[in-house]
């Protein structure tokens, strides 16, 4: 009887490449501080604090996007908190390289303090929250009082707190939590995210009353005559 191995998923598949860190003068990470700017114009009259990033699907880009928002933020100076609320499938402490041990679900179910699952980053201003364990019952977790009370503390402590939800048409998770945040902006890969299904995203958050910032697209291919090429090909 022939016997496959599972193969390990290497680590470095799963850390998101941080290109406002890595490459801040790129055309990309130029687009990021764009989506920086458009969500402080997005309120006039009140403050976005928390802010939710999802998917109509998995592997659309959300969690590479969350992380370069909170990034940016912090470039600017603002006091940001990058919180890993996807407890079924967590990346964050791949990418920002920090232990998992303690993290959300543990805050959650009252095994931790907020202060055990906080990790400051090697990026000035910016503290990342990892998932930790995933437990068996995330929708619970996150639609909890105890996150609504967790969300309410951490404003105290941060400028702003960037939620990497899961895909909306997988689970009910990231649904509950658009409606506990100042905004949501849905990831759309340009490459692949069928119609439908981001137009059943997008149904899905205004069903949750989640108020949504706009959409991110993904993966998109400046033509070469576009006048960012013209005017910033050379910076990248």
């Amino acid at each position: 009887m022939a016997i496959f191995k599972k193969q390990k998923k290497p680590l470095q598949k799963a850390a998101r490449k941080l290109i406002t860190v890595d490459n801040p003068k790129s055309i990309i990470s130029e687009q990021y501080r764009t989506i920086r700017t458009n969500i402080h114009f997005s309120s006039a009259d009140t403050e976005l604090r928390t802010i939710m990033l999802t998917s109509s699907s998995p592997s659309e880009g959300k969690s590479t996007s969350a992380a370069n928002i909170a990034v940016v933020f912090a470039q600017e100076g603002r006091k940001v908190l990058l919180i890993d609320a996807d407890m079924r499938k967590p990346t964050m402490h791949h990418t920002f390289h920090v232990n998992n041990g303690t993290g959300l679900s543990a805050v959650l179910t009252r095994q931790a303090e907020a202060a055990e699952a906080i990790i400051p980053t090697d990026i000035e201003h910016l503290s990342v929250m990892p998932c930790g364990p995933i437990p068996p019952n995330p929708a619970e977790l996150i639609g909890s009082q105890t996150m609504k009370a967790l969300i309410a503390q951490l404003k105290e402590q941060f400028d702003v707190i960037v939620f990497d939800a899961p895909p909306l048409l997988s689970v009910a998770d990231a649904q509950i939590l658009s409606n506990e945040c100042d905004g949501t902006i849905l990831v759309v890969n340009t490459g692949s995210t069928e119609k439908d299904n981001a137009l059943k995203a997008k149904e899905t958050l205004q069903s949750a009353n989640a108020r949504i910032l706009g959409v991110l697209m993904n993966n998109y291919t400046l033509a070469k005559d576009h006048y960012y090429y013209q005017y910033y090909g050379t910076a990248e």
